[in-house]
């Protein structure tokens, strides 16, 4: 009997663990189920999320297969700080619009206030520069009185005029902020004037030459810019200029002239002025409008000239308003030039509140600018000006070599 009972016993505890091993099987296939379902979830939250790793769940082939963790669906997926990943509100695959553009495009500079980029903050940026210019002219003097249209009695003389000027700069620029930069220009002049007269109305049989020179400290220059936005939403950039020249310079009204040998009531300089003899205001603003890989700029700018008193009168320089337009091209990432036009109108002088009769000038110039970056923090700028109007001078070419540093970091 006792053999008997211990074969029943014996049997149906087999049948039991063969029950429990068969449920443990399904429960395992089950586990490996869902694990392949949770899987394929995470696989499409992670791409749906674009592209960010969300924690998986480990499994652990070693952990005991009686009891199966539990399994977590997409619903209680945390990421790594703990915090539920929502469903992406955008659309899918689309990158987000940038919500704002902090810096302008660079561009060859063509003056203080068009061209190149804003100085980063707390970096500051030495610009050392060679510039020369060259201006011709052929003038008419009438010092006579007419009184038919082709009779004058007095003296007309005509007079051929060269110059030549070499400008050395050293220019600084400080990144305030990222929008706001302040700089300052520091030129030292040599200037060079050849004038050929002859008074046709005395009969005069030769040319008479005179040369002048002049050299030294010129009139510095301090300027501030300002981006006012960001150019998000198709907007343009807008940059707030203001520029201000301080007389530092010889003024013109302190060279000397000396009557001419020979040609009877010309008179010529003694040496030849470094700077305009008073103090000016310019603010200007720049607008830049990027449509990769070119630039559009425009800039406008009103003058403000102060007045001086000299040993002739009280002197009104005149005020002046000027435009100028272009583009810029990149080239490559190291490469990029600018074409455009610049134009200013400068009104007339006045002295002792008369107007100067023809002292008022309309100055025209194309404009080329070519860049190429060195090296990280250094470049090479060079721009020519070519004369439109006659009042502008023949030609101007100014190499620039802008270095950036961090002196402050």
């Amino acid at each position: 009997m006792n053999q008997k009972a211990d074969a029943s016993e014996i049997e149906r505890l087999r049948r039991a663990l063969a029950e429990q091993q068969r449920t443990l099987d399904l429960q395992r296939k089950a586990f490996e189920e869902q694990q392949r379902k949770l899987q394929a979830l995470q696989k499409q939250l992670d791409r749906l999320a674009g592209g960010t790793p969300v924690e998986k769940t480990a499994v652990d082939q070693n952990a005991p297969k009686e009891k199966p963790a539990k399994v977590r669906t997409a619903d209680s997926v945390k990421v790594a700080d703990n915090q539920q990943r929502s469903a992406p509100k955008g659309p899918v695959g689309q990158a987000p619009e940038p919500v704002e553009k902090p810096k302008p495009p660079e561009l060859p500079r063509i003056s203080e206030t068009v061209g190149g980029v804003l100085t980063p903050k707390r970096h500051l940026t030495l610009e050392p520069s060679l510039e020369y210019d060259y201006a011709s002219n052929n003038r008419v003097f009438l010092d006579a009185f007419t009184f038919v249209p082709a009779i004058a009695i007095g003296l007309i003389d005509l007079r051929q005029i060269h110059r030549h000027t070499f400008i050395s700069a050293i220019t600084g620029r400080y990144g305030v902020t990222d929008r706001l930069e302040i700089s300052a220009r520091v030129p030292f002049l040599y200037r060079e004037d050849t004038q050929r007269s002859r008074a046709v109305s005395i009969g005069a049989g030769v040319d008479e030459t005179f040369n002048a020179d002049g050299s030294g400290l010129g009139d510095i220059e301090f300027t501030a810019r300002y981006q006012l936005n960001s150019g998000a939403g198709g907007w343009p950039i807008f940059v707030a200029n203001l520029a201000t020249t301080l007389p530092t310079g010889k003024s013109p009204y302190d060279v000397k002239y000396v009557l001419a040998q020979g040609v009877p009531g010309a008179r010529f300089p003694t040496e030849l002025p470094t700077g305009s003899g008073y103090f000016s205001v310019q603010p200007s603003i720049t607008a830049l409008y990027p449509t990769d890989p070119a630039v559009f700029y425009a800039n406008l700018n009103y003058g403000f000239n102060a007045e001086t008193d000299e040993n002739v009168g009280t002197v009104d320089p005149g005020d002046s308003i000027g435009a100028s337009f272009g583009l810029g091209f990149s080239i490559n990432e190291r490469s990029s030039f600018s074409i455009g036009y610049s134009h200013k109108h400068v009104f007339d002088t006045e002295v002792d509140g008369r107007n100067v009769p023809g002292s008022s000038l309309d100055i025209g110039e194309f404009l080329l600018g070519y860049s190429f970056k060195l090296t990280r923090d250094t470049s090479l700028n060079l721009s020519v000006s070519l004369g439109a109007t006659e009042d502008a001078q023949d030609v101007k070419v100014i190499l620039r070599v802008p270095m950036s540093f961090t002196p402050f970091d």
